[in-house]
């Protein structure tokens, strides 16, 4: 069984209420200095049927279960989150490098919410009867059946939760696939849901890769709902999987988000909110990675801006003083460095940063700021998922929007500016599924979240999760005779 810092983590499956080994496991190595923290159960079609067998067995039962039932398991798994906040903030840095400090002051603490948040919601979710010719429609959302949830590995138990919450919440059973670059958290919330007494077969988690364990999960007809979070490649494969059985699907899919700065802005801010877009080593899909700055300001911003960037501590993650930790992965780290050297060669200049640190070694990579590529270069255009921006500037608003929308994505988009009407006039003009106007990442979970474009399809948060997770039914029904 893998141990993190003396904590246990059981690295089987959880399917029906029971832990489930595998014929094979798989490697879990820590990003933070490579080592083996230990072997996990490999799941593949054998798992996934099983564990949509026993999420499709329970699902009668469950969605049966009155909605104030619902609620009060979903906050006593929030109370289970809490007690635990601790090994949970230890054991996912250790598994995915992101900051210790960020999992205890703000990431796991989030995780609780979210549970506490759509149990809250389901008691009020409601939408008022209406008449038609002296007919009453009534609408109610009804449970759709088994989910399959497939989370990315950036910030695994805080993605998971946002669909694994509402899910439940609706009267759903869910089957998880997290990443296999981090399992650890999703086990032991698996620990969490039975102690907090969900019923055996609710909640079920397979450990394994997309090929082996997502694929067959994602094409089982028995499956009601799929909602991913990852890359647009892989997003493809699942659409085609779930197509013959028109299953619904849920998408979040990246993005290569524009800070935009005017020269009205507050410059202080502006630098201070483009630095943070190195978070989780720049492996956030929101990450306003591509500075649009005006003509004006540029120069003054970029020497304010890299000497802020400089600065930023960078080392192991589990020290509270750090800023920037690793990247995830050997593979990934090549990815990001393939990135930046081809724009090099291309004739961008690196006026930060530019290579992994050679300090440090392992998967920690410099933070990086690219200047001179070309508005339709790859380092430009496309999600590199790394502590990489890009430096763009102009001369208009018109400029600034053209430039700003030069993607094929459109999550979100960040905007600086000391004018209320330009910023009403340009957020209106970008293609994002959220804009920032002089702040960034407030995220209320009342707000639709999602994208436009290749960024994804659907929206999650408040009703629009239940909408999603739900079969929306409208009963109409005659006038009684009296």
């Amino acid at each position: 069984m893998p141990t993190v810092a003396d904590i246990p983590v059981n690295g089987d499956h959880w399917i029906g209420g029971q832990r489930v080994s595998s014929p094979t496991t798989f490697d879990d190595h820590s990003p933070i200095d490579g080592h083996l923290i230990g072997q996990i159960a490999r799941g593949t079609a054998t798992e996934t049927h099983a564990a949509v067998t026993a999420a499709h067995t329970a699902f009668p039962a469950w969605a049966a279960t009155p909605r104030t039932e619902r609620a009060r398991l979903l906050h006593a798994i929030a109370d289970g989150v809490e007690k635990r906040l601790n090994d949970l903030a230890i054991v996912e840095t250790t598994d995915n490098g992101a900051l210790l400090r960020s999992h205890l002051r703000g990431v796991m603490p989030r995780v609780a919410h979210n549970f506490r948040f759509f149990a809250d919601w389901l008691l009020h979710l409601d939408h008022p009867d209406f008449t038609t010719r002296g007919h009453t429609n009534h609408v109610s959302w009804d449970p759709a059946g088994v989910c399959a949830l497939i989370t990315p590995w950036n910030a695994p138990l805080m993605l998971a939760t946002w669909k694994i919450a509402p899910a439940l919440a609706a009267g759903n059973t869910v089957v998880l696939k997290p990443a296999e670059w981090t399992p650890l958290t999703a086990s032991l919330l698996a620990d969490i849901t039975a102690e907090a007494g969900l019923p055996p077969g609710v909640f079920n988690l397979v450990q394994g890769y997309g090929a082996e364990a997502g694929a067959p999960l994602v094409a089982d007809p028995r499956v009601r709902r799929i909602s991913f979070t990852g890359s647009v490649p892989t997003a493809r494969h699942i659409a085609a999987a779930a197509a013959p059985n028109l299953t619904p699907l849920s998408l979040e899919l990246g993005g290569k988000s524009p800070l935009i700065v005017f020269a009205d802005a507050d410059l202080d801010l502006a630098v201070t909110l483009a630095v943070e877009q190195y978070d989780n080593a720049g492996q956030v899909c929101l990450a306003g990675t591509r500075l649009l700055v005006e003509d004006s300001v540029a120069e003054e911003f970029t020497t304010r801006f890299t000497a802020r960037a400089a600065a930023l501590h960078q080392g192991d993650p589990r020290d509270l003083t750090v800023d920037l930790g690793p990247n995830i992965h050997p593979t990934h780290l090549a990815r990001i460095d393939g990135f930046v050297q081809r724009a090099l060669t291309a004739g961008a200049t690196a006026a930060l940063g530019g290579a992994p640190n050679p300090d440090l070694g392992g998967l920690y990579y410099r933070p990086t700021l690219i200047t001179g590529a070309a508005p339709d270069s790859e380092i430009v255009t496309e999600e590199v998922f790394g502590p990489v921006l890009t430096l763009q500037t102009f001369t208009t608003e018109d400029q600034a929007v053209q430039l700003a929308n030069a993607t094929r994505f459109g999550l979100a988009a960040t905007l600086l500016t000391g004018d209320p009407d330009r910023a009403e006039r340009v957020s209106a003009q970008l293609v994002a599924g959220t804009v920032w106007v002089n702040c960034f990442f407030v995220r209320d979970l009342q707000a639709p979240f999602g994208g436009a474009r290749q960024s994804g399809v659907g929206r999650e948060g408040g009703t629009w999760s239940f909408d999603f997770y739900c079969d929306l039914k409208n009963t109409v029904s005659a006038p009684w005779a009296k």
